[in-house]
């Protein structure tokens, strides 16, 4: 039976235990919500004051050149590439991932316009919604027949993927489940129907190892705000690999993204590579803040994270199915290691007061419907010690029903 002082051990002999003090993290919380928002880099409050104070006091609009404002989203997409698999030149920072999707989908149906009847996208019905939905805002704007096929599971997908299919669009890891997809078997089902695949790396992304050109992935979007810690609404980034680069169009025709945008021509004119993926002038101050989470991430390797987000799940579902056995808690995340993303998701019938009686207490994850607690697991700074300390309190808020059935609900959940 695992005790805490196992946890304790497994901290002691953690080769990445020292990351944590990288890492802003307020006394008594247990932090279990970096798939949603990230912990602070410790280096993020100056880096924040260098540019309001330095660049921007001081040096004013010089800064576009001389603080490498302008090739910020370039440097910084360089600097993501390795993470996911990508090259030099293959990745900017910018905008929203809801945005880079437009953008992405997008492009995906340029390079398949002209193939006689492709004009679907197939998608999940249990995607994060606002994929959904940017994918509705294409398709209803286009106003060419194009139209969106929803699966209810992803063993729907081969018989939804025919030849009527223009893209598959999924997500990486499912944002409520934890459900991973194997994303060369999936890229390759959709190659060999003559379809694109567009994949939203939101929940992979810092999170487990991704290669993208083994993974046979077209293009593919993602965040900064989640595992990779850039901070609050800090911007996306969208992946081009260079061999639809020349092809590569997109309707955000904004000026960052022309041949000479100081040459202040009235007509666009796309430029070459990645910057195509570039739409109007770029947010520098929160841009900025996404290289301090990368510079923490250029200190170890994916793989190294990718062991230790096994074991803390492993460890989190052992705990729970243990501990909190007479209580009607459901584990919707897969077992599998190679289905599991870096987060465990539990219903229960009072799952939003249940996790309001926890971040309470100190242990903050957070709610999705239908009935789904979600608990993130960022070995950056997650502890195994952590773990014990979250099923222990969860345990006692649940042997006691210490929970509020009617807390009125949040905004945001």
């Amino acid at each position: 039976m695992t005790t805490r002082n196992h946890c304790l051990e497994r901290d002691a002999q953690d080769a990445l235990a020292g990351f944590r003090d990288q890492f802003d993290l307020p006394a008594g919380v247990i932090y279990l919500d970096g798939n949603s928002l990230g912990a602070r880099p410790k280096a993020s409050l100056a880096r924040a004051q260098q540019v309001i104070a330095q660049e921007w006091g001081h040096d004013l609009i010089r800064s576009w050149n001389t603080a490498g404002w302008f090739d910020l989203p370039r440097r910084l997409g360089d600097r993501l590439a390795p993470l996911i698999g990508g090259r030099d030149g293959e990745v900017v920072v910018t905008d929203t991932t809801s945005v880079n999707l437009f953008k992405a989908l997008a492009a995906a149906l340029h390079l398949q316009h002209g193939k006689a009847g492709r004009q679907v996208i197939v998608t999940e019905r249990a995607n994060f919604p606002t994929d959904i939905y940017m994918a509705e805002g294409l398709t209803r704007w286009l106003d060419r027949g194009y139209s969106i096929r929803l699966i209810d599971s992803p063993d729907e997908l081969p018989a939804a993927i025919g030849a009527d299919t223009a893209v598959v669009m999924l997500t990486h890891v499912n944002y409520r489940t934890g459900y991973q997809y194997d994303m060369q078997a999936t890229s390759a089902l959709a190659h060999a129907a003559g379809a694109l695949i567009v994949w939203d790396l939101a929940h992979s992304a810092g999170a487990l190892p991704v290669d993208l050109h083994a993974g046979g992935a077209d293009l593919a979007v993602g965040c900064t705000y989640k595992y990779l810690n850039g901070g609050p609404g800090a911007p996306a980034f969208i992946w081009v690999p260079r061999m639809h680069q020349p092809d590569f169009r997109q309707p955000l025709s904004g000026w960052w993204g022309h041949a000479a945008p100081f040459a202040m021509a009235p007509s666009f004119t796309p430029t070459e590579g990645i910057g195509r993926a570039l739409c109007g002038t770029q947010p520098i101050v929160s841009l900025a803040l996404v290289e301090c989470g990368l510079d923490i991430f250029h200190q170890t390797s994916m793989e190294a994270i990718r062991v230790k987000s096994l074991a803390l799940t492993d460890l989190f579902i052992e705990l729970v199915e243990q501990r909190c056995a007479a209580h009607p808690l459901g584990l919707v995340t897969p077992r599998e290691h190679a289905r599991r993303g870096s987060q465990v998701s539990f219903t229960h019938p009072h799952g939003y007061a249940v996790m309001q009686a926890l971040i309470a207490r100190g242990v903050i994850g957070d709610y999705r419907e239908p009935a789904i607690m979600r608990f993130g697991f960022t070995p950056l700074y997650t502890s195994y010690a952590d773990v014990w300390d979250a099923v222990e309190i969860l345990r006692d808020i649940l042997d006691r029903q210490d929970y509020n059935v009617d807390a009125r609900r949040d905004a945001v959940t």
